[in-house]
């Protein structure tokens, strides 16, 4: 199944400058499984996602077809053939 990967502007040196990755995964494959297929082809990036526990960072979000992952399954959530992922970091100012 192929899934569409949208990277935000300040992580993008991590892919090469690429705004979007298109990955091919197992059917049924959650978004766990997403970022262990980056930790492999994309280490860099999946860092950045994830701290060395594998816990997502904190101020890291993850929308699933438009909805944040925590209001679904989490990294537990299922992603569909074509379903979009996007990388929204939390910004904070004062």
């Amino acid at each position: 199944m192929r899934i569409t990967l949208v990277i935000p502007q300040m992580l993008r040196s991590t892919v090469d400058g690429a705004g979007t990755l298109r990955l091919s995964l197992e059917e049924e494959a959650t978004l766990r499984q997403l970022l262990d297929e980056l930790a492999v082809t994309h280490p860099a990036l999946e860092r950045r996602l994830r701290d060395e526990t594998r816990t997502l960072r904190r101020y890291v979000n993850f929308y699933v077809d438009g909805t944040e992952c925590r209001a679904l399954d989490g990294v537990a959530t299922e992603l569909g053939d074509g379903v979009e992922v996007r990388i929204v970091p939390s910004v904070a100012g004062g």
